[in-house]
């Protein structure tokens, strides 16, 4: 049977899928251009990169963690009534249902050894729930803009209640009159910090968040592009920088430094440790060729408090990186940002076991972005996988 077609509706040739077997992608898919988006990059040649078109060190020197967040959830700076509004309203949802509160000691005591970051993606399943969160495919951009900005709101209190629980402290209510990262410090060790604390705090904050298609960014997009709600990505996310691969390397970081205790014994311990093929924690990036910008700007950050940690860390820098040079030339290895995040983490109280929940804190607002942005797209990322098992089809045996 024919069918009359209009010349306004042409045919279009169905292009045959090419067989995955011959395409030929990199283990990681390391260089692989998977999707647009206009929320930032990372060039790592030149030892880069940007939230929108703004410089993200740039942004850390001069702006606060609020202007960042507006940034990238609605596109550009605020102006000053902007951000006065926009300061209000996150503030405002630092609190947590009750139905949420009443279940973090339990939440706290179940992940006691694995500590905040675990708990976190319980708890946030459970605020999903608590705040009606439905899936992005079924609500339109400014619910999908709420719920983000209310979930991005509550990782802070949510963190640090699950690490005062843990070590049998009562959680510290938020305050709505301090910025974002003074609140946080607030809430985790019950005093008020002092601003050049709070400050270094900050600018770490925005310099963390958002990188590029990280493992946990990639993974919230994932989930977003299933049209699942804006929980359920963050909890993906939190799981993939669980990963000590991933987020874990800041405290990781500081052990090396603890490990090697001395300026003298710097040479001996990273050569048996190179020369092994262990991997140094807080050197090297997938990404960046140069010297991460992150980890300059830290480093500027961490000098400028002083002391002999700082100025051993320096040392251990040098020393490792001309080790480095030599035992492994033709690859340009430097810090990165976990290195000097740890110290300056150290340097502002933290302790070592919310470095990495830190990290979240500031991420959870570019991973809010990145579902923002892939929820906008219907079409479900389902890549394929190249099959290496035994040749198929074999008959079954016989029972």
């Amino acid at each position: 049977m024919s069918v009359n077609r209009s010349a306004a509706t042409p045919v279009v040739p169905v292009k045959p899928v090419e067989s995955a077997a011959a395409i030929n992608v990199p283990r990681g898919l390391a260089g692989v251009v998977v999707t647009d988006t206009e929320i930032g990059d990372v060039r790592g040649i030149e030892g880069f990169y940007h939230y929108r078109q703004y410089s993200a060190v740039d942004l850390a020197k001069t702006r606060g963690f609020e202007d960042v967040w507006h940034l990238l959830v609605h596109g550009e700076l605020p102006d000053a009534a902007r951000r006065t509004a926009f300061t209000a309203e996150t503030a405002a949802l630092r609190r947590l249902p009750d139905e949420v509160r009443a279940a973090l000691p339990a939440i706290a005591a179940a992940s006691g050894r694995s500590g905040p970051l675990a708990g976190l993606r319980t708890a946030l399943s459970l605020l999903g729930a608590a705040k009606g969160f439905r899936p992005v495919y079924d609500i339109d951009a400014d619910e999908r803009r709420r719920d983000a900005v209310v979930a991005a709101a509550a990782v802070p209190t949510l963190l640090t209640a699950l690490h005062r629980l843990g070590r049998g402290l009562d959680p510290v209510e938020p305050r709505e009159d301090l910025p974002y990262a003074a609140n946080y410090l607030y809430m985790l060790t019950g005093s008020e910090p002092d601003p050049e604390r709070a400050r270094a705090i900050e600018q770490y904050l925005i310099s963390t968040i958002d990188h590029g298609f990280n493992a946990s960014t990639f993974t919230a997009r994932v989930i977003a592009s299933t049209g699942a709600d804006v929980a359920a990505c963050l909890v993906g996310a939190v799981g993939a920088l669980s990963g000590p691969l991933h987020g874990g390397a800041p405290s990781r970081a500081l052990d090396t430094l603890d490990a090697i205790g001395t300026p003298e014994r710097i040479d001996a311990w990273i050569r048996d440790r190179v020369l092994a093929g262990d991997r140094i924690m807080g050197f090297g990036h997938p990404v960046y060729r140069t010297e991460d910008p992150r980890s300059r700007m830290l480093r500027e950050l961490a000098e400028s408090f002083g002391g002999p940690r700082v100025e051993f860390a320096v040392q251990v820098e040098r020393q490792v990186e001309a080790i480095l040079a030599e035992l492994k030339p033709g690859r340009e290895l430097h810090t990165n940002v976990e290195f000097y995040a740890g110290v300056v983490m150290e340097l502002c109280g933290l302790p070592r076991e919310m470095f990495t929940p830190t990290f979240a804190a500031a991420r959870a607002v570019g991973w809010s972005a990145n579902i923002l942005e892939q929820a906008a797209d219907s079409k479900i990322i389902r890549p394929v996988a190249r099959y290496v098992g035994p040749g198929a089809p074999v008959a079954v045996p016989a029972a």
